[in-house]
């Protein structure tokens, strides 16, 4: 990212002026405001905080080239039929900002399915943006970030271009997170970050233990609870938190098993006043200004619980395929309740096997750096598993 960035002029018309008083007021430099500005304007640094390692090494993406692409955690299959069509009715609609209610519909399907005040959801385009926000929102130079070790980098990643300190946990035994040692860890953090199921394990942290968190926790911090994976695993979620006006952001996205990755669409459940704290960077904009086609592909998606379920036993049907595989040619992969696991390939680097699966026409996922032989794979359609099958057993002797 250019430093040039740093030194924009008119960070207070950028940010709003408010906002950019309560970050100065937070500890953050005039210096700081530019990468913030970067964040919420021009979207760079969100951009180069989530890229892939090929991104930023400045070559072509290996992904669309490839037979198999189980390596980005995407859906195997697109929309679900009855979000697909209402993506489709939209389109002739597509002159108005607003034809009807679109995001209030939304919010409303939102709240039939979790049980949350209308006042309590916002509309996102995806998850990376009001993962970012929150960084930006609750943390500072002297309340920092706590998360996983491994779990999705972009918090961290947007807390270290923020120069936002970060405290990275390893996981327990079992693959959860260990809430206790992520208090211990920094007791005056602003914002705690759990992906349940983990992304890239797969696992799930207990509700019990994100209630502990929450309950012993600094004052005025929040938890983030990101469920971006929670449908594959169809166990409780954290939402009834916010319901309760705690102090949380339960997060979710539609790139996962409603098959719309490419449709950027997600959600937040909080209280309003942490919703309105978020929002005032950039006024709402984000969240009011989505794609109606997305919008009614998503509140048709959420209530088709039927085929939801359905989804899920597909994918579990293709990971049971795939792990016992794994298990007849002696790899252990960890424990997951969601649609990835992780394969250790005991001595051989994670990254060379990626290459090996390339020359197979396979594009498996990328490993962490706590775990540099092991790598995550996305579970796709059973007939991709077999053809992950069909690989492994070529390019692992």
């Amino acid at each position: 990212m250019s430093e040039t960035l740093n030194e924009r002029p008119n960070l207070g018309d950028t940010l709003g002026g408010e906002a950019a008083d309560d970050l100065l007021s937070r500890g953050f430099s005039r210096r700081q405001l530019g990468r913030i500005a970067a964040v919420f304007g021009s979207g760079l640094a969100v951009a180069s905080a989530g890229r892939a390692a090929w991104a930023s090494a400045g070559v072509p993406d290996p992904a669309p080239t490839a037979k198999v692409r189980i390596g980005a955690n995407e859906c195997w299959t697109g929309p679900l039929a009855p979000g697909a069509a209402a993506a489709a009715a939209m389109i002739p609609f597509g002159n108005r900002y607003a034809p009807h209610d679109e995001r209030g519909d939304f919010i409303k399907a939102v709240m039939s399915v979790e049980k949350v005040p209308y006042d309590h959801v916002a509309p996102w385009p995806g998850s990376s943006d009001p993962l970012s926000r929150s960084v930006v929102t609750f943390c500072s130079p002297t309340r920092g970030l706590v998360t996983a070790d491994p779990t999705f980098e972009l918090a961290g990643r947007t807390a270290e271009w923020l120069k936002v300190p970060v405290k990275r946990v390893p996981l327990k035994a079992d693959f959860s997170h260990d809430v206790k040692a992520m208090l211990a860890a920094d007791p005056n953090a602003g914002l705690y970050y759990i992906c349940t199921p983990n992304n890239p394990t797969g696992t799930i942290t207990p509700l019990a233990d994100i209630e502990w968190l929450v309950a012993n926790k600094p004052a005025g911090s929040i938890v983030l609870i990101d469920e971006a994976y929670t449908h594959f695993a169809g166990v409780p979620t954290a939402s009834y938190l916010a319901a309760a006006d705690k102090d949380v952001i339960v997060m979710r996205t539609f790139s996962k098993i409603f098959g719309m990755a490419g449709m950027r669409m997600g959600y937040i459940m909080a209280r309003p006043d942490i919703i309105g704290k978020m929002m005032r960077y950039d006024g709402g904009m984000q969240s009011g200004a989505l794609p109606l086609p997305s919008l009614a592909c998503a509140t048709a998606s959420l209530t088709a619980l039927d085929l939801i379920a359905a989804r899920r036993s597909e994918m579990q049907e293709a990971r049971g395929l795939a792990l016992e595989h794994l298990r007849k040619r002696g790899l252990k992969a960890v424990p997951t309740e969601a649609n990835m696991f992780m394969v250790d390939w005991k001595t051989v680097p994670a990254a060379k096997m990626q290459q090996a699966f390339r020359t197979q026409s396979v594009e498996i996922g990328r490993s962490w750096p706590i775990w540099p032989t092991i790598s995550r794979i996305t579970v796709g359609s059973a007939e991709e598993m077999k053809a992950f099958c069909e690989a492994l057993d070529k390019v692992w002797t």
